[in-house]
């Protein structure tokens, strides 16, 4: 545990415990009265009366001036470390104990910050994210305090990938697109940054239904190739320091030097990709005749069609490197492409092949979907995949399979207890393609259900009569 207090406290507090006076404690070097003024806080020990004073009181400088001994330290950073391997492994439960252990007992600015930071993306995997933005947010102060020292760059894409898991898309998206002109304005293009910074974006513009803004974004991306990624975090870390961002130049610096040892990395180069060809997805229309993609009222529909769908193919076809649970999202998305591109019966089978494999695996694991947010992901993927399988059916113009499909993906969707965003929207769809089926009772009640995951009020039953009528 760190000592008590300041330099002053832990001064006086030795002093006592070994039972010197003030004038034994200073000796023939010093006087009583300055060593008086040290233990009030009123002067601050140069480093060698500092190593004066703890040869006399039996401890170590750094006691002195942090409250932990060396050892101790190194222990703490040790322990800091281990923790990272934690949460890498995925054990964000395990990870955020650590780092919560770590930042009582630690009185270190450097290693604070990084169990800080630690402790926030382990909050943020366990779904604790309005916790984990408290973090983040504590890290950006510190950041703009201390803009030599450290990027204000990692907390703001962190918290704009936060707000938008809240559903604050406006703070999401202005928080991403003022990540996106730091970027710009170093050059850099490429990389984690840049790669979780343009998803988010992508994401808060679909959400928002700004589907014009959201192809241009996805049209335009620097998706890999061409001058390492090395270089360019190199590059970027020159300009930033020559523009006196410090904290960036340094960022930017680690950066290169753990690309070079790592090698290029593929991951966040192959989420970008996905990302970009969902972005591109979004507002094709799915059937010729059915309900099309919902647009905000106001809102302009981009020119998109089987051209943006065949854009999105290209980009699902080098994805090396994603997470299972990302790498059956983009198996769901690559489906959802074949359909826009009029290639139904591909995605049928792809879908079906899908879905089969994850039927297997769930009977491997004596899989329940309820507890956790693992059971609650793949519950999710589940439902999209026959959400998709039942477009693909629709524009084989076979309603019925359709609805055998619909039924089962109603059936799979837990009764929603608390607000959340992504079942109002798998209800929504759901509502949709029960109407383009011909089934409008089922399309009613999926709407009501999203309407109650989403947090909002249903509309009276003498509302819904009249809406009928």
């Amino acid at each position: 545990m760190p000592g008590p207090g300041n330099v002053g406290e832990r001064v006086r507090n030795l002093r006592l415990t070994r039972r010197l006076s003030q004038a034994q404690l200073a000796g023939h070097d010093l006087s009583d009265s300055y060593i008086s003024l040290i233990e009030s806080g009123k002067r601050t020990p140069t480093p060698t009366v500092l190593r004066m004073l703890a040869e006399r009181l039996g401890c170590t400088p750094e006691y002195l001036a942090e409250g932990v001994e060396p050892e101790q330290r190194a222990h703490l950073e040790v322990r800091e470390r281990h923790a990272r391997l934690v949460l890498l492994a995925g054990d964000a439960t395990a990870a955020e104990t650590a780092f919560a252990d770590i930042l009582a007992r630690a009185d270190d600015v450097d290693l604070t910050t990084r169990a800080r930071w630690g402790r926030a993306r382990a909050l943020e995997e366990l779904g604790r994210v309005e916790e984990a933005i408290a973090l983040f947010e504590e890290l950006r102060e510190q950041a703009d305090r201390d803009p030599g020292r450290a990027s204000r760059l990692p907390p703001v894409i962190a918290l704009a990938r936060c707000y938008h898991a809240v559903g604050d898309l406006g703070q999401a998206v202005a928080l991403g697109e003022r990540a996106l002109e730091r970027l710009d304005r170093f050059g850099l293009t490429a990389g984690e940054e840049y790669a979780e910074v343009v998803r988010t974006l992508l994401m808060g513009h679909v959400d928002r239904s700004d589907l014009v803004r959201a192809h241009e974004l996805g049209r335009g991306l620097d998706v890999g190739g061409g001058e390492p990624l090395s270089v360019r975090y190199q590059r970027a870390s020159l300009r930033a320091l020559d523009e006196g961002a410090i904290g960036d130049s340094l960022h930017f610096a680690d950066q290169a030097l753990a690309t070079r040892a790592a090698g290029e990395p593929d991951r966040a180069r192959a989420r970008l990709r996905l990302a970009a060809a969902k972005a591109l997805l979004r507002g094709v229309p799915s059937f010729s005749a059915a309900a099309p993609e919902p647009v905000r009222p106001g809102a302009e529909r981009p020119a998109a069609g089987p051209d943006a769908a065949r854009d999105a193919l290209d980009l699902l076809t080098e994805l090396d490197g994603l997470a299972p649970a990302e790498a059956a999202e983009a198996a769901i998305e690559r489906a959802r492409a074949l359909v826009l591109a009029g290639e139904a019966r591909d995605a049928v089978a792809a879908l079906e092949e899908f879905l089969e494999r994850g039927m297997a695996l769930a009977v491997s694991r004596s899989f329940s979907p309820a507890p956790g947010p693992d059971g609650a992901l793949r519950v999710q993927r589940t439902v999209q995949a026959r959400l998709v399988l039942a477009r693909a059916r629709l524009a084989q113009d076979d309603a019925n399979a359709a609805l055998v499909v619909l039924r089962a993906a109603q059936a799979a969707l837990p009764d929603a207890g608390v607000p959340s965003r992504p079942a109002a929207q798998l209800h929504r769809e759901l509502g949709d393609l029960f109407a383009a089926a011909g089934d409008h009772p089922a399309a009613t009640d999926a709407y009501r259900s999203a309407l109650t995951a989403a947090g909002l009020p249903l509309p009276s039953a003498r509302a819904t009569t009249c809406e009928r009528v």
